[in-house]
């Protein structure tokens, strides 16, 4: 089973905004909406595109490149041209850091 990374303290991503981050060697796009983290893999599915430099409208990240959109909450694709979904990882917080897990391959 893969261990829980620490990413960042939780302060350090505001409500509505998000940031890049490292775990275990994937990109990794954490959010924060609503008070609450979720992490996708940082990658466009349609081009390979680093999706957290793109928009975050409501719960869904634009990708930069193409306009592709995902869920943020889920990694569901929303629009083409992508058309597979990113992957999202568990997310939790623990002594007010944001924690990130790769499960899979658990």
């Amino acid at each position: 089973m893969s261990d829980w990374v620490d990413v960042i303290a939780e302060r350090a991503v505001a409500d509505g905004e998000h940031i890049a981050v490292d775990v275990d060697g994937t990109a990794v796009a954490v959010f924060k909406i609503d008070g609450v983290c979720y992490a996708i893999e940082d990658v466009c599915t349609h081009d390979g595109a680093e999706i957290a430099s793109g928009c975050l409208e409501g719960d869904e990240i634009v990708c930069p490149r193409h306009g592709a959109r995902f869920c943020v909450k889920t990694g569901a694709v929303k629009s083409a041209p992508a058309y597979e979904d990113v992957a999202s990882f568990p997310v939790r917080i623990t002594n007010g850091v944001v924690q990130v897990r790769d499960d899979r391959w658990d």
